[in-house]
């Protein structure tokens, strides 16, 4: 492999995972360990990375939020993201939205025959050399910070496709079931996806209840399937139960 796509591959895994030892970086890059804290120490030396002992950091400011929300409940999250990729048949059309968990779908369903469509750059980045996924990336205007791209194109080229199943990610679940997000512009996009998909699933580790944030994205009469991780909300999940929602405790 050549230094650079290393590299790259080194930085997409801090970014994800936060920080990450030597052993860990050597086994997911395929890179022995000698190699791998020779790339640090350059990467280091370019100011992409912070070395630590055993491993390294990622380099975090303050105007990446992406960065900072995928260091957090990061074993929950990849629970969630491994039982969903269970659901996924090959052949299927998977849409994927933005955010840390649905990022993390995507590295669970790398050499599947499948194809994937998504708005994250995040997923962009973790398929984008995999050659059994048709990976499709929708248009829009790029937001950097979150690693997405929304607005109309991004609405457009929605209302052109379909989807098998839609793995939908959230900042939080009201008590009566209502799903909310934090960023009034994603709002539109999230409902295209809804309406472009057979099935909907909603991804919602325990932080995401009592659910916060100002716009409201759906209500539980247009989910399928909320996977979670226990203990859950028992109000929000009796209301989600009662709306004719299966709610997945992982």
């Amino acid at each position: 492999m050549l230094p650079d796509r290393r590299h790259q591959l080194i930085l997409r895994v801090l970014r994800t995972d936060g920080p990450t030892a030597v052993a860990s970086l050597a086994e997911k890059v395929g890179a022995s360990q000698a190699t791998i804290r020779r790339d640090l120490v350059q990467l280091e030396d370019e100011g992409l990375l912070k070395r630590v002992y055993g491993g390294a950091a990622p380099v975090v400011g303050e105007d990446d939020p992406f960065a900072d929300v995928a260091s957090v409940r990061t074993e929950a999250k990849d629970a969630l993201a491994a039982w969903c990729a269970t659901l996924v048949r090959d052949g299927e059309t998977v849409l994927l939205d933005i955010g840390t968990t649905a990022h993390r779908v995507a590295r669970h369903l790398r050499g599947r025959s499948l194809t994937v469509i998504t708005s994250s750059l995040a997923v962009y980045e973790e398929l984008q050399d995999d050659k059994g996924v048709q990976l499709i990336m929708l248009g829009g205007v790029v937001r950097r910070d979150y690693r997405s791209l929304v607005g109309f194109l991004t609405e457009d080229n929605l209302r052109q496709i379909h989807a098998d199943r839609l793995f939908l990610g959230t900042s939080g679940i009201r008590p009566d079931g209502q799903v909310l997000d934090t960023t009034a512009v994603e709002v539109p996009v999230k409902r295209a996806m809804i309406a472009a998909s057979t099935q909907v699933v909603l991804l919602a580790d325990a932080g995401k209840f009592p659910g916060t944030g100002m716009a409201r994205v759906c209500g539980p009469e247009e989910l399928d399937i909320v996977v979670t991780n226990a203990p859950a909300h028992d109000r929000t999940c009796g209301r989600l139960r009662e709306a004719g929602v299966e709610v997945v405790e992982v």
